[in-house]
């Protein structure tokens, strides 16, 4: 199994209203094809409802344990809504400085 896949299965215990796992590894340097070591995961769940920002992180991360790892998982950029905050888009993620460079 991909790592996408076992991510996105890892965090079904926070019983999301919207989740979105993306790969962003192709953005940052030593990509090839094929590679899974930077994701976005954008979730919104009732299972943050009164905690902090910092309380939701913790939660994604425990959820991912095994995968964030240095054979696994590199970076993890988290997006964690309410229902009631969540107002259908999560920002786009900065530029890394170690992209590949387009030849053009």
């Amino acid at each position: 199994m991909q790592i996408e896949q076992q991510l996105i299965a890892a965090l079904q215990p926070l019983q999301a209203q919207h989740l979105q796992v993306i790969n962003e590894s192709a953005g940052h340097g030593g990509y090839f094809p094929g590679k899974e070591s930077h994701f976005k995961v954008v979730l919104v769940s009732d299972k943050f409802a009164g905690l902090r920002l910092v309380q939701r992180h913790q939660m994604i991360y425990a959820a991912a344990a095994d995968l964030v790892a240095p054979a696994k998982i590199h970076a993890l950029a988290i997006h964690a809504y309410t229902p009631e905050e969540w107002q259908g888009q999560a920002p786009d993620s900065p530029q890394c400085a170690h992209a590949p460079k387009s030849t053009g």
